[in-house]
This record gives C-alpha cells, structure tokens and sequence, in this order.
C-alpha cells in the first residue's frame, strides 16, 4: 500500500469519524415530562431566558452557549452573547437562522406555543421547571443529563448544598427577622410559600411574613401586610421599584418596619432560579446578620 493511499484511507476514516460524532445522540426527559433526542454533545446552545444562561455557565459549557434571552446579566461574560429576544416571545426566525443544536427553556418564562413551533423545526427545546431551593438543584441535575455533564452537575450541586449549609450555620440560634418583600407596589405583589426566595429569607435568618400564602407570587392588600408586622422591607438594588415608590404611598408609614427604617437590600441575583442565587443567599445573611 502506498503513501498516497495510506493517506487517502486515514482521512476517510477520520471523516467518518467526525460524521459518527456528529450525529452521536441521547434521549433524554426533560421536567414537563417530554422525552426527546438530544446531541451526544451540545456545542450550539441557545438559553432561552437568563437563569438557565448561569445553569450552563456554572455547569463548564458557556462556550457551547450561542445566543441568550434579552434582561441576561450573569455572569458577565454572557452579555457579549447575541440575545434572540425576551424569554416570553423569543424570535424564533432568530433561533433557527442560528443552527442550534439545542434549545433549553424554562415552564415558567417561555410559552409552549413557542417551543411547540421550534420542536416542529427539528430543533430539541429542553425544558425545566425550577419550583423552591430543590427545583434549582433538580432543574442542575437534569440539565447536566441533557447536556451530558453529569459530573459537573453533581460536584457543583455537592459545593451549593456545603454553601447553603454553611450560611445556616451562621446564623444558627440568632433571632429571626420577620420580612416583607414588595416585588412591585400597585397592585402589591410579593413572594408567597413556594417562591424559592421565601426559602432564601429563612435559610438566611430570616422569615418571609407572606410564606403562608400558597401562591408563588401573591397579590395582597396593603391592609393584609400592616396586619402582619414585618419588621424589615426587603429591597432589590437597581429594581424599577425604589424605596421612595413606598414612602409617599398612604399607609406604608404604618409598618413597624417603615416606622424603624429598617431596610435591607440585595441585587437582583436573588431573582435569578440559578447557582447565582446562592451569592444572594450569603449576602443577605450578611445583611439580616451583620
């Protein structure tokens, strides 16, 4: 066999190779319970809205990230990603002019009629369903699953379960701090049982007085919220809503924690379903429990 075609045959093999590769795939369950083909290996993703943006991130394969939704922020590096749109109503002539290989999105951000269409185009959309502090570690596991990361998944779930262990040990046996937290103020908006920042508050010192409502984010009365003596507001830096939004309202002066100025604040990585969270999680315990 000569050179010439020793060469030809080795590169036809590595061709075939590369094909093979290429077209190595998983079927995978996504959290709504759709099953699906995935890639073997991800390299073209697309993260339809900014907490699964920093899953993926926390999870090594930013550099497999595409394109992002619009309102991304962490991490930073991600800004520099094109973005395809807002989470609600995503361009999908955007995505699909992108090649990707996989989609991921979120229950509560995305519509179905909008994966629906890109899953009628060939391309898989994985979907979670992040609901408390446990839906971020599940919603970690499954998608380390679609993007072949296990290992990854599961060292960086072992590293958030040791933080949020650690900041309950810090604030282990101080008195708790009775919060309220307007997520917007008319009509009031806040957080109710089964937001995972109510969960945040508590492991941080704290207690959400709105905890008891089973909705994930209430509407309440003013009148309710008084009743309930927060002793503290929580606020969001940089929010559209602003601690002077409240002040000049009627009624707000009569909450202890109006009366006693007791204001703490957090950015807004505590909005964020997401590894992220956890930064938000220890600064606030820095803040309830200087």
């Amino acid at each position: 066999m000569t050179r010439t075609v020793r060469s030809v045959l080795a590169a036809a093999l590595g061709m075939m190779l590369c094909a093979v590769s290429a077209s190595a795939a998983r079927t995978v369950t996504d959290e709504l319970g759709r099953t699906m083909t995935v890639p073997d290996h991800p390299h073209r993703i697309v993260c339809l809205v900014p907490s699964i943006t920093d899953d993926v991130y926390a999870l090594g394969a930013g550099d497999d990230v595409i394109a992002v939704s619009d309102y991304t922020k962490y991490p930073a590096e991600a800004r520099l990603k094109p973005s395809v749109g807002l989470p609600l109503s995503p361009s999908i002539e955007t995505i699909l002019a992108l090649h990707p290989d996989l989609v991921l999105g979120s229950s509560d951000h995305n519509r179905i009629a909008s994966v629906d269409r890109l899953q009628q185009m060939g391309i898989p959309v994985f979907m979670v369903d992040p609901h408390g502090i446990a839906g971020i570690y599940k919603s970690l596991h499954t998608l380390g699953q679609a993007l072949h990361r296990e290992e990854a998944a599961e060292s960086l779930i072992h590293q958030l379960h040791q933080r949020e262990q650690a900041v309950r040990l810090r604030v282990q046996g101080k008195p708790v701090v009775s919060i309220f937290m307007p997520i917007w103020y008319d009509p009031i908006v806040t957080i109710g049982e089964h937001a995972f920042i109510s969960e945040l508050i508590d492991i941080a010192g704290g207690h959400s007085i709105t905890s008891d409502i089973h909705q994930e984010w209430p509407q309440v009365s003013l009148e309710a919220i008084i009743a309930r003596r927060p002793e503290g507001l929580l606020l969001v830096r940089g929010a559209r809503m602003s601690l002077s939004d409240l002040t000049g309202r009627p009624g707000w002066d009569m909450l202890p924690a109006m009366k006693n100025h007791r204001f703490y604040y957090v950015d807004d990585r505590i909005d964020l379903p997401a590894p992220v969270a956890f930064d938000a999680l220890e600064e606030l315990a820095a803040e309830l429990h200087p």
